[in-house]
């Protein structure tokens, strides 16, 4: 699959000054950990997921996981189970005949209840297990790590093909204070051994908050919901270090249609009137009506503290979250002179655009990530910006 693969030649050349390049479940899995940007959610119940893969109806779907999960009733799994079957048997039709290729299939994953659904799902659907890119534990523990991760390594084994997981955290001990750290730190000790199949580390903000009935509303940040902010601090501390880290995705966005607001927008009117003028204004306008305002105020928290990707519940949030996780050109040419200058000879230089000094040391993990994050992305050219990219 290709980021914003659906945009015309002639904008893609004025909005990007490196264009994306494609991703596929063999790229190596460092670049594919960082791959995932909006990942969306739909039941396993729905039945037009094949369909709505195979015509692109949804030009901007890259990553998906067809949930089996909280996403469907408890009565309807084995429902669920079947229509998952059928939907994957459809999309390997497709890659079969040509219909679905490389740079239009994408990351398909699914969330199961158990390791041993795991197993049970991977047996059924046969020659298209190769299709999925993985599964995603929610609900992980370290009551169930050691299950989910061993069955999916004898799947690998088993199967003639990759298969990553991606586990949630979102069970009451990585929440409650007083076993947190201890949860977080065996956690950590088993994903270790198994760190060659961890594709994320996700965190559950719904099943978070519902252990306080708590529900953010779409003015509210979750990093504003302290209970759950404090869990996302202590997840980045343990699973994002620079040796041994891994990538951690944000947590749902869940909103989508506004229904009055007692807070003031968070988009200023400035940077959309000085790129599009009363167009700009205009496109401010509608996704204040969406409640977009929340979801990229939120998704550039997740930013600027190390997640990248974010868990999506409504087709219309994903150019959002893409667009937010496009590189600017200055984070590019930053990155790249830090990275070509890690030779030992300077220790601090000046930055091209003459507004920061960039030291070596400690900011060259982050120009590595930037450039990891360019080759997926892509790069904005000099003076274009996520405005310009949803106006399309």
């Amino acid at each position: 699959m290709k980021y914003f693969n659906d945009i015309a030649a002639v904008s893609v050349e004025d909005l990007f000054y490196r264009q994306p390049l494609t991703i596929t479940k063999h790229t190596d899995k460092k670049r594919l950990s960082y791959s995932l940007g909006a990942l969306l959610y739909m039941p396993a119940t729905r039945l037009d997921i094949a369909d709505l893969i195979i015509t692109n109806k949804f030009k901007e779907l890259v990553t998906v996981a067809i949930c089996l999960e909280d996403a469907i009733g408890d009565h309807e799994v084995e429902e669920a189970e079947n229509k998952l079957i059928l939907h994957m048997q459809k999309i390997t039709a497709a890659v079969q005949e040509g219909r679905l290729t490389e740079e239009t299939t994408p990351l398909i994953f699914v969330r199961v209840r158990s390791a041993k659904q795991m197993v049970d799902i991977a047996e059924r659907l046969g020659d298209a297990l190769k299709n999925l890119v993985g599964f995603v534990f929610p609900k992980f523990s370290s009551d169930n790590a050691e299950d989910f991760l061993s069955a999916l390594r004898l799947l690998n084994k088993q199967a003639n093909t990759v298969l990553y997981g991606m586990p949630i955290l979102e069970s009451p001990s990585v929440l409650y204070k007083e076993r947190r750290l201890d949860e977080l730190l065996r956690l950590k000790e088993i994903v270790a051994q198994y760190a060659d199949l961890i594709l994320n580390i996700r965190i559950g903000a719904t099943d978070l908050c519902g252990l306080y009935g708590l529900r953010r509303d779409s003015e509210t940040t979750v990093y504003e919901i302290s209970i759950v902010n404090e869990l996302i601090t202590d997840v980045v501390n343990l699973f994002s270090r620079q040796h041994d880290g891994f990538v951690v995705s944000g947590p749902v966005w869940e909103h989508f249609s506004s229904n009055g607001r007692v807070l003031k927008p968070q988009l200023r009117e400035t940077p959309f009137h000085d790129h599009l003028g009363s167009e700009g204004l205009l496109l401010r306008k509608e996704l204040i009506r969406k409640d977009f305002d929340g979801l990229i105020q939120e998704t550039l928290l997740d930013k600027a503290n190390g997640l990248v990707g974010k868990t999506i519940i409504h087709p219309s949030h994903l150019l959002p979250v893409q667009a937010l996780h496009v590189v600017t050109k200055e984070e590019y040419v930053d990155a790249l002179s830090i990275y070509q200058q890690a030779t030992g000879e300077k220790g601090v230089f000046k930055s091209e655009f003459m507004n920061k000094m960039n030291e070596i040391k400690p900011h060259l993990y982050w120009a590595q990530k930037v450039l990891i994050k360019s080759d997926i992305y892509g790069v904005y050219n000099e003076n274009i910006t996520f405005i310009d990219l949803l106006s399309e």
